[in-house]
């Protein structure tokens, strides 16, 4: 049960530095993802009581299911960019809500399924990947606390992973603003798709 707020707790550090980052750089807009950010913060609790009547390992499933599909999307498919700019408000928030409900049922924030569903939307990846931060900050918080109301915490482990996760939210942001392409954002979060899915889909086989 402390696997669930634990990664949620590591998304809450990791997404802060980031979020601070992109902030310091001016790379933030933060009107472009507040329709998703209040949908997703507002789901995230929702999903982790959900977690206690919704059969784990068919979530898992379907997750992973997503994760394969858009890796695969990411990494060969090329959308055309938005005719025009901002976001939706029907389109983020719904899915901001799918996205703060799995992410609070998996304990996993969110950001898998926000940022490439804002990328096959026809977004700018960096633009996607500093939103993504902002918004899983305020989702997996918002999950982490509903855990911690349920008392499901182990708050040694969250000690050791605290400086390991905050070193790694500003050292990615950095790689991504500063020595990445859009194109090569767009091929690592593809990637890292892949990994989630494997990872998962371990869980969902018990090891």
């Amino acid at each position: 049960m402390s696997a669930k707020p634990t990664g949620l707790f590591i998304n809450v550090l990791s997404m802060l530095s980031a979020t601070v980052k992109n902030l310091r750089a001016k790379k933030l807009d933060v009107r472009f993802g507040l329709p998703i950010l209040v949908t997703a913060t507002l789901a995230s609790p929702l999903g982790a009581y959900s977690g206690r009547f919704i059969p784990h390992r068919v979530v898992l499933a379907v997750f992973v299911a997503f994760l394969l599909y858009s890796g695969t999307m990411m990494l060969f498919f090329r959308p055309k960019g938005r005719e025009r700019k901002g976001n939706h408000i029907v389109e983020g928030s719904l899915i901001g809500g799918i996205a703060g409900f799995l992410g609070g049922l998996l304990g996993v924030g969110g950001g898998g399924i926000i940022s490439p569903a804002l990328i096959l939307l026809g977004y700018e990846p960096k633009k996607v990947a500093s939103t993504t931060a902002l918004i899983v900050f305020f989702s997996s918080l918002s999950g982490f606390l509903t855990y911690w109301k349920l008392g499901a915490l182990d708050w040694e482990l969250l000690l050791w992973v605290s400086v390991p996760a905050i070193l790694g939210g500003w050292l990615g942001t950095h790689l991504m603003h500063f020595k990445m392409s859009s194109g090569q954002v767009k091929k690592v979060i593809g990637a890292i798709m892949y990994v989630i899915a494997l990872k998962t889909l371990l869980v969902a086989l018990g090891f």
